[in-house]
């Protein structure tokens, strides 16, 4: 196993655990994880369409890095790199 690809793995684990916070952090229809914590927080940034707007572009961001390194490691399988 060469270095680009503990890299990769590396790369694709920090990516997975980003991606699954950031989702969690959506504002969802009913509340969610979202409103359990801090509820006066939540409120206040529900008012702001800004912080929706940066949380989606954070986790459209980093959907496509872990998509990119989901493939890279695919290559790397197949060939053998």
């Amino acid at each position: 196993m060469g270095i680009d690809m503990v890299i990769c793995e590396v790369l694709l684990v920090i990516t997975s655990v980003l991606l699954v916070l950031s989702i969690l952090l959506h504002k969802g229809k009913g509340g969610g994880i979202s409103d359990m914590f801090g509820g006066g927080i939540s409120t206040t940034m529900r008012s702001s369409g800004v912080a929706e707007r940066n949380l989606n572009r954070i986790t459209v961001g980093v959907a496509f890095v872990w998509f990119a390194v989901v493939v890279a490691i695919g290559i790397m399988v197949k060939f053998g790199a």
